[in-house]
């Protein structure tokens, strides 16, 4: 991952978008990051690991239910029941 300066990602911004095509760009301001560029594919690859892991995450939160005896109508109970 290659680190630049805001200024420089300011002055510079068409070789910033350049070079997150390939890798993700951190912007830092004052010692700290402030920002990451990446490419769209890299976006949506992300967000595409957050879902699977948020399904999966349900899923075994499922199993578990159902191992303890919660059925769909229990649940539908304890929800109706405030």
């Amino acid at each position: 991952m290659q680190y630049v300066s805001a200024t420089d990602a300011k002055q510079n911004m068409a070789a910033l978008i350049d070079t997150a095509q390939r890798e993700p760009v951190t912007i830092r301001r004052q010692n700290r990051d402030v920002a990451i560029v990446l490419s769209p594919a890299e976006y949506q690859r992300l967000r595409g690991l957050n879902l699977a892991e948020f399904q999966s995450f349900c899923d075994r939160v499922g199993q578990q239910a159902m191992a303890n005896g919660l059925t769909e109508d229990k649940l539908a109970e304890l929800l109706t029941n405030e």
